[in-house]
């Protein structure tokens, strides 16, 4: 790191931009520029965020040596590309997911992130959440006994209006799979880093409940973005809205997944209930505070306080009892563990990297090849340290 506190440039001007400079500041870093899609947005967006640089191209930005960290928030079909030229470029990265649309391309960006020696981390950030923290602090000292069962879901509802323009919708921008790998690979990253099991094999089905979208937007759930007047021309739609998975570990556990965009009054739901020999855990991302803890002779309610419980979620409870946690401090916690390891400290715990990325991907993969088959399909290896 050339300087005590980095300093972070972002690519992508849009929703989940924002959300990355309101983090590099809260973990102590520099937001030093931004790049849009054209010079007015480069401009535009960096009055909006007080940004000393607005980038004309890429190219520019990764010429700059003042940049330590470059913040990926592009389309989803940029990525790869993006963060190959990164790394050639000498900059850490954080790239939003997916890390790549393809296994082939995720594999590259993690040779390349070793040839170069730089960090490529990925932001799985429901892993900063401290309950998260609380619940596999417990299953590693064996408190729920051998799992029975996993199960749960990730449900959304801003794609449930026929209406609704994004970019997401369109296979060229955003890849081959939509729901799942935009809400669905967040909760295998999830489960799998916190019950500590490796997905091995999927059975999936994917559906598509509206024919047809308006196509051209840059839109997300976080609102709209579109810029410019006129209709939209309507196409129509071949990624899923909804996906139901069963999946299997390597020992041989059930696991089951729904994944909707569709599903009305549901917002940001991301739940999970990991059901052990000897006890079982619930967690909800929207009530993110507290665990739901079950035995056989009873159950309660753990909230999180920074006075009790595990090391791990001490660390990441930084306000008192109370006075609520929630995404954008899990952003900034991530955030804060990538300045960690830019400034030679080592990896924390838990942060999420690039092969974390390909092992999305893989995952991805494995969802697309058996859609439909009716088959158990298995999940690509090599990615995934289990602890």
């Amino acid at each position: 790191m050339t300087t005590p506190h980095p300093r972070s440039a972002i690519v992508g001007t849009g929703m989940i931009g924002a959300v990355h400079a309101r983090a590099v500041r809260a973990a102590g870093g520099v937001l030093h520029g931004v790049l849009g899609s054209s010079a007015a947005r480069s401009t535009q967006a960096a009055a909006d965020l007080d940004a000393p640089h607005a980038y004309p191209d890429l190219d520019a930005l990764l010429a700059d040596d003042a940049v330590d960290i470059v913040h990926l928030c592009t389309p989803n079909t940029l990525h790869a590309r993006q963060a190959l030229s990164v790394l050639a470029a000498g900059k850490h990265l954080i790239c939003e997911k997916p890390l790549a649309t393809s296994v082939a391309d995720a594999e590259r960006v993690v040779a390349a992130a070793r040839a170069a020696a730089r960090l490529v981390a990925v932001p799985f950030v429901y892993r900063y959440h401290p309950m998260v923290r609380e619940i596999r602090a417990r299953r590693q000292v064996g408190e729920f006994g051998n799992w029975q069962l996993l199960h749960g879901s990730y449900l959304q509802d801003w794609m449930l209006p026929p209406d609704t323009a994004t970019w997401r919708a369109d296979p060229a921008a955003s890849g081959p799979s939509r729901a799942f790998a935009d809400i669905g690979s967040h909760w295998c990253d999830l489960v799998e880093w916190t019950a500590g099991v490796e997905f091995t094999e999927v059975i999936a089905r994917l559906a598509t409940t509206v024919a047809q979208r308006p196509m051209g937007s840059s839109a997300s759930f976080g609102g709209p973005e579109r810029q410019g007047a006129g209709p939209l021309e309507r196409a129509a739609v071949s990624t899923e809205d909804a996906a139901v998975l069963l999946l299997r570990t390597g020992d041989g556990v059930l696991a089951n997944l729904t994944v909707s965009q569709v599903s009305a009054g549901r917002k940001n739901r991301l739940w999970f209930e990991l059901d052990g020999g000897r006890a079982s855990a619930v967690f909800d991302q929207e009530e993110p505070e507290r665990v739901w803890l079950g035995g056989l002779d009873g159950a309660r309610i753990l909230v999180r306080d920074p006075g009790q419980g595990s090391a791990a979620q001490r660390r990441l409870a930084h306000l008192p009892a109370g006075h609520a946690q929630g995404y954008a401090d899990c952003f900034t916690a991530f955030t804060r563990d990538v300045h960690q390891v830019v400034a030679g400290e080592g990896l924390p715990a838990g942060l999420p990297t690039a092969a974390d990325g390909l092992r999305s991907a893989r995952l991805v993969e494995a969802v697309l090849n058996s859609a439909g088959t009716d088959t158990w399909t298995n999940v690509g290896r090599g990615a995934l340290a289990v602890a």
